[in-house]
Formats: structure tokens, C-alpha cells, sequence
């Protein structure tokens, strides 16, 4: 297996590990031994975004974003402002969820994980993270739904 092919497989797995538990869940595994965080009791996928909601995301530096329905993604970048449409496959971990498919024949995740986010230019403060690997490159950036929309001032 290839570096690349490896990398996409675990980024998303460890970020979405990585997220959600409380400290007496996190404590109760470190008292049995274990260092991953959470409660690992917890086998439930993530379900803070439904299945049928469609995911918008967006990064800067370079400029990014697109949106996620079912099993399609559409990434846009100012280049390409229709976006390429990628098939994808979704996956619910415990503290989030991501898509992967094949852009341009390389390896395309995006993982969603919930907590506050700025895009860093605007006053709007998004509910989830978005992290995306595109062209062996790792990107960061916000994410909403139409159920959990972004917060404070509008852009122009």
C-alpha cells in the first residue's frame, strides 16, 4: 500500500477518534489503559448530520468548497467554479463523519467533525470543521447544514 493511499485511510480514522467524549469517559479509558479518547463503550456512528442532509464546506488560502448530497460531491475552486462532481462514500465514526471517493485519480476525503470554526475572513462562525485531503494536499476549513447554519454577519 502506498504512503498516500495509507495517509488518506488514516487521517480521517484518527481525526474522527479524536473528537467528542467527555473527561469522565476519557478518564475511564486512561484508567483501563487505553489512550484513545472517548468512551469506548460508545459504538454508536456519529448522527449530528443526517443522512439525507446535504453538507456545505468551505476553506480559504487557497479558496475552496463545494457541497456533499447522498453519495455525490461537488468541489469547487475558483478555477473550476461548476465544480467536479466525485462519488463518494459516506462513513459515521464517533465524533464525525467523512467522504472519500477518487479525484483526478488520487485518493479525495473530507471529514466533518463538530465545534466552532472561522473561515478566517468573515464574522461567521460555522458549527463544524471540515478537513479535506485533495491532490495529496491537506486542507482546512468550515462546514454547515441547512439545519445547523453558520452564525453572525452575512458575507457581501
Amino acid at each position: 500500500m502506498t504512503q498516500l493511499r495509507l495517509f488518506a485511510i488514516l487521517v480521517p480514522a484518527v481525526l474522527l477518534a479524536a473528537c467528542g467524549g467527555s473527561d469522565a469517559a476519557n478518564e475511564s479509558t486512561a484508567a483501563a489503559g487505553s489512550t484513545a479518547p472517548g468512551d469506548l463503550g460508545d459504538n454508536a456512528p456519529y448522527d449530528g448530520i443526517a443522512a439525507d442532509e446535504t453538507v456545505k464546506f468551505t476553506g480559504t488560502e487557497p479558496f475552496w468548497g463545494g457541497e456533499v448530497t447522498g453519495d455525490t460531491l461537488t468541489y469547487t475552486t475558483p478555477e473550476d467554479p461548476e465544480g467536479a462532481t466525485i462519488a463518494v462514500q459516506r462513513f459515521g465514526g464517533r465524533g464525525g463523519l467523512s467522504y472519500s471517493g477518487e479525484y483526478k485519480a488520487m485518493p479525495f476525503t473530507l471529514g466533518i467533525t463538530p465545534g466552532d470554526c472561522s473561515d478566517g475572513m468573515s464574522d461567521r462562525t460555522y458549527p463544524f470543521n471540515a478537513t479535506m485531503e485533495v491532490e495529496g494536499q491537506i486542507r482546512t476549513g468550515c462546514a454547515y447544514t441547512a439545519k445547523r447554519s453558520p452564525s453572525g454577519a452575512q458575507e457581501q
